[in-house]
């Protein structure tokens, strides 16, 4: 089995709780779009986090629409402008609350000071809001400028996890072999991704409420994690798990 060299960071709710707030500014300008076109369907958060975490905010309107049968047109560049719009919004909401995943603060330490690992962040999200959440709790002196992955930005061709583009693209760049990395992630669409790209994956349920943890637990495992943690203080016995070839 290769040795383990890199570790794979997904951003939010595993390295900042992060999902609760973009998913308010999301949720505000989804509702101003709706009423902008006379539909009167509104939408929290909650719900649209609960249905739509881990993709771009353009996939995550073309789903709503189809889902919903909304009559009205929407143009890519109108996606993108927003896109950019709620990246914008969501950095003000970020910069103004936005804390660190229990634990990992002296989890990404202990790895800074060991050097056995290659740490890198492979989100969903925008390059500018990856590295305004980073530097707002401390983290970006853990990750090299050049080992921040965004879907959205750090591809050619934009593509949301659960596909695995992001992951793979990160593989190219890093020069690093699936089995020779471990990805962390805490969605459904996440794990899928890493899954798809050769990744073995690490679950982590401790961004979700008590009784919602055992439910994403197997939820994760369904999609393909090997092993699943619901603090960040179980990762060293989680790697290590992986590593033995136990998983």
């Amino acid at each position: 089995m290769a040795k383990i060299t890199t570790i794979l960071f997904d951003c939010d709710n595993t390295l900042v709780l992060s999902e609760d707030l973009a998913f308010e500014a999301c949720a505000d300008l989804v509702n101003e779009i709706l009423a902008s076109r006379n539909i009167r369907s509104r939408f929290t958060g909650a719900q649209l986090q609960k249905d739509f975490v881990g993709q771009s905010f353009q996939n995550m309107m073309k789903s709503l629409k189809s889902q919903y049968k909304y009559e009205y047109q929407i143009s890519d560049d109108e996606l993108d402008d927003f896109a950019t719009m709620e990246d914008d919004r969501v950095i003000i909401k970020l910069e103004e609350k936005l804390t660190p995943c229990a634990g990992i603060t002296a989890e990404l330490e202990q790895l800074l000071e060991a050097g056995s690992y290659h740490l890198s962040v492979v989100s969903g999200s925008a390059l500018r809001r990856i590295q305004a959440s980073l530097g707002k709790v401390g983290f970006d002196k853990y990750f090299r400028h050049n080992a921040i992955f965004s879907a959205t930005n750090s591809l050619q061709n934009p593509t949301s996890k659960p596909d695995p583009a992001v992951y793979v693209h990160a593989l190219e760049v890093l020069r690093k072999s699936p089995g020779e990395c471990v990805a962390i992630e805490d969605s459904r669409s996440g794990v899928m991704a890493a899954s798809r790209a050769g990744i073995k994956t690490i679950g982590y349920t401790g961004c979700y409420d008590d009784h919602e943890q055992e439910k994403m637990r197997m939820t994760l495992v369904e999609c393909g994690c090997v092993v699943v943690m619901d603090h960040w203080k179980d990762f060293q016995t989680c790697l290590a798990t992986i590593q033995s070839g136990e998983v």
